[in-house]
């Protein structure tokens, strides 16, 4: 099943972006690593993107990438 993904702050709106996922359009959005059935560890690179390696992977899986701003709008919403 393909399902959606988001960069998004970890914590706050200006903190660093790392992967999000959904599996539904009506779910909330979680870190990749809440989801260990689609994550793969990340590369070992000093300040790399926290989630690329599974970013790479669901892409060619077929997940949808939802643009930042939209997928914030969305989580608002949700709460």
């Amino acid at each position: 099943m393909a399902g959606q993904m988001s960069w998004l702050s970890a914590f706050s709106s200006d903190g660093e972006k790392i992967l999000h996922l959904r599996l539904e359009p009506n779910q909330p959005w979680r870190s990749y690593l809440s989801y260990p059935q689609f994550s793969v560890p990340d590369y070992p690179i000093p300040g790399g993107s926290k989630g690329w390696a599974t970013y790479q992977k669901l892409m060619k899986a077929g997940w949808e990438l939802v643009p930042s701003a939209k997928a914030q709008k969305s989580a608002l919403v949700a709460k």
